[in-house]
């Protein structure tokens, strides 16, 4: 079971989102990149986190996974929101372009997420990741297939 099903079954995909943000507890990849969830509503969600040095490449900057990682995380997120309690999703294709360069002095970043259209099977997620000025560093598009829970 993942950490939402865990700690929140029966639940539907806003309310497990929410269960999870006030437990304080964190998938391995929010640990690992160091970013939180910090806001979900009906068809949206925000990450946040400040880019440092754990996530440079080896070029000296911010990896570009990092970002898509955000964005991945605010499109999946938005989708989970409008999720039934019997629904799961898993992406099928991100597409990020980068717009800015990331650094560990760019300082706190936000991913903001929202769905853009919900079908029975598909769903079309968008997201922009933008700095505590409102500049834009990164945007990405995501399709997502939307599925029924195995019971086992």
């Amino acid at each position: 079971m993942s950490l939402v099903e865990d700690m929140a079954a029966g639940l539907d995909g806003l309310a497990q989102l929410h269960a999870l943000m006030a437990s304080g507890r964190k998938p391995g990849i929010l640990v690992s990149l160091d970013f939180d969830l910090v806001e979900a509503g009906p068809g949206s969600a925000v990450f946040a986190g400040t880019p440092g040095e754990h996530a440079y490449n080896p070029i000296g900057t911010v990896h570009g996974g990092y970002a898509a990682t955000l964005l991945d995380s605010a499109c999946g997120c938005a989708v989970h929101s409008r999720l039934s309690a019997q629904q799961a999703y898993t992406t099928l294709e991100l597409k990020v372009a980068y717009h800015k360069a990331i650094t560990r002095h760019t300082g706190p970043l936000r991913a903001e997420g929202k769905v853009l259209s919900m079908g029975r099977r598909t769903a079309f997620a968008e997201a922009r990741l933008v700095d505590a000025t409102g500049r834009l560093h990164a945007s990405a598009t995501s399709t997502l297939l939307v599925f029924e829970r195995n019971s086992a």
